[in-house]
């Protein structure tokens, strides 16, 4: 080949390369058609944002094409991605085998309170498409636990009265010639009696407030005529163990509840301020009625001079069958269910209560209710 031609040769090929080299350089300059989302139905859009719990549905790069209002809120989503991890790879699973999937996920919630835990469910719709959705089982756990915290408590305490009630029927036919050991534990077997149908007594009202509502068959009541009666149930009482009733009334104070249920309350807080008093003490109910930025309020406080409560047991007296005192409860034949129910009634009449209690200086219980407006008489009467 002659130097002219390969000279020629070699122009060319510089030529193509540089038109090659020009041509690939001007494809990377280009943007990169996208691949489209698959497009979701109507329908399916509009079910999914108005789903009440966390819900979305997701595309084949794991975006959020679809979400319900609760599910950033609940912590599902995050922007327009999942917010956990495990989530993530529940979702890429379910597309992958083209299986259903479920997963249990605790997120956490606000310091000190309890993480919620979520039961989340996948299934894959095509196309790449995978459905997530949320059911928050945090409830349904709480009232699981709390069942078997009050099957195991009540257990615990039928026990004691029934294996006395057992113990005592034995010393009985021990002694069936002894006409005076006869009839002492013939009287221990009926103060256990009473104190286990006092017992049975406090899980019954317990569990019908904790499966009704009160409010459903509520009636205008008058707190003092209520509190009037409850003092009087308790006299005797008090006055066998030199203990002095008072009432500091607020004429024409009125609520709307269940007379019964009210009573119930007041009856608790009367009895544990006298079994929690020497003898001299003086036990005073009031009532007053109450304004604030929430509302108009009753207020009805059992205050005693007693022995007090110590602050690491104000937190727990709320709690059911727990005694401040287990000795002196057991004498007054409580049962530790009493203020208890007072809160299961304070709740379930839109209300609240509350304790203050110093050791020695005695303690004070406020029930602090909803009021009845004077309108509100006026337009039920009309």
């Amino acid at each position: 080949m002659s130097p002219l031609v390969a000279s020629v040769l070699g122009g060319v090929v510089g030529v193509l390369a540089t038109l090659l080299g020009l041509v690939m350089w001007r494809t990377r300059q280009q943007p990169a058609e996208p691949i489209p989302a698959p497009l979701l139905s109507p329908a399916l859009k509009t079910t999914i944002e108005h789903l009440r719990g966390p819900a979305a549905v997701l595309g084949p790069h794991d975006e959020i094409l679809a979400q319900s209002l609760t599910a950033a809120s609940s912590g599902v989503v995050r922007g327009s991605r999942l917010a956990r991890t495990e989530m993530l790879e529940l979702v890429r699973e379910a597309r992958r085998e083209t299986e259903p999937g479920v997963l249990n996920v605790d997120l956490p919630t606000s310091p000190g309170m309890p993480s919620r835990r979520l039961a989340l469910r996948v299934a894959p719709l095509g196309d790449g498409l995978v459905l997530l959705v949320a059911d928050d089982r945090s409830e349904a756990l709480r009232i699981d636990e709390t069942r078997r915290d009050f099957v195991a408590n009540v257990t615990h305490e039928l026990k004691t009265p029934i294996g006395a009630l057992s113990l005592l029927s034995e010393a009985i036919t021990d002694a069936a010639d002894e006409p005076d050991a006869v009839r002492h534990f013939a009287g221990r077997m009926s103060t256990e009696t009473a104190r286990l149908n006092e017992l049975i007594s406090q899980i019954i009202a317990l569990s019908r407030l904790q499966s009704s509502d009160p409010l459903l068959a509520a009636v205008p009541i008058e707190i003092d005529e209520v509190a009037d009666a409850v003092l009087d149930q308790f006299r005797d009482q008090a006055d066998s163990h030199q203990i002095v009733l008072s009432h500091q009334r607020s004429p024409g104070i009125t609520i709307r509840g269940d007379q019964g249920q009210i009573e119930a309350a007041l009856r608790n807080l009367v009895q544990n301020a006298i079994a929690y008093s020497e003898a001299g003490a003086r036990v005073a109910l009031t009532t007053r009625r109450v304004h604030d930025a929430a509302g108009d309020w009753v207020e009805v406080s059992v205050s005693d001079n007693g022995i007090g409560i110590s602050e690491a047991d104000q937190a727990r007296v709320f709690e059911r069958f727990f005694r401040v005192d287990y000795g002196r409860s057991r004498a007054h034949g409580g049962t530790g269910l009493g203020l208890s129910i007072v809160k299961h009634i304070a709740a379930a009449h839109g209300g609240t209560v509350s304790l203050w209690s110093r050791l020695g200086q005695g303690s004070t219980f406020t029930l602090r209710l909803p009021a009845l407006q004077p309108e509100t008489d006026e337009g039920s009467a009309a």
